[in-house]
C-alpha cells in the first residue's frame, strides 16, 4: 500500500499512512496498544503507557545511533464495544524544537474492517513543510510494515 500526503486547512501539511493487514481488527489493536519493544515497529523503539484516555505515552528507543525518548498523550481513545480508533499527541526532542505544544503532533490511528482483515490508517499533523510530511510518511509507513508483519504472525 502506498501512502500520500495531504496539506491541512490550516496550512500545516498531514502525513498519511495506510496499509491492510490479514488479521482481525482486535489483533491489529493489541499491536499498537501493547507496550514493550518490537524489533518490527518503530526501530525497535519501547512503548510504555496505561492506554487510558488522558494517559501518558513514551517511546525509547535509538534512531541513526541517537537515543531518543519521545512522549505524548492518549487524547481520544474508542474501543468500547470494538476497538477502532486512538488518537495520540507526539513530540520528538529530536526534532530540536522547543517542548511547547505547537511543536506536537497529533497521531490518528483508525482502524476499519475490510474483506480478510484490517486497514489501519494513520494521519500526522503539524508537518511544516510538504518535505517534513514525506519524511513522516515515510516513516510511519516502515512502523505499519511492522505492525502488520507482528499482527499477521499472530493471528495464523
Amino acid at each position: 500500500m502506498g501512502g500520500t500526503t495531504r496539506e491541512a486547512t490550516m496550512g500545516n501539511y498531514v502525513a498519511r499512512a495506510e496499509i491492510d493487514v490479514a488479521a482481525p481488527r482486535r489483533a491489529v489493536w493489541k499491536v499498537l496498544t501493547t507496550n514493550g519493544a518490537r524489533p518490527e515497529i518503530l526501530f525497535g523503539a519501547e512503548v510504555v503507557s496505561d492506554w487510558r484516555l488522558g494517559s501518558t505515552i513514551v517511546w525509547r528507543g535509538e534512531w541513526q545511533g541517537k537515543a531518543f525518548e519521545d512522549h505524548g498523550r492518549v487524547i481520544e481513545l474508542e474501543d468500547r464495544e470494538e476497538p477502532w480508533r486512538v488518537v495520540l499527541t507526539h513530540f520528538s526532542p529530536l526534532s530540536g524544537l522547543p517542548d511547547v505544544p505547537e511543536n506536537y503532533h497529533t497521531l490518528r490511528f483508525e482502524l476499519d474492517e475490510i474483506p480478510g482483515g484490517t486497514r489501519v490508517t494513520l494521519d500526522q499533523d503539524n508537518n511544516p513543510t510538504r518535505e517534513a510530511a514525506e519524511h513522516a510518511q515515510a516513516n510511519w509507513a516502515q512502523m505499519l510494515e511492522g505492525v502488520k508483519t507482528v499482527a499477521e504472525r499472530a493471528s495464523r
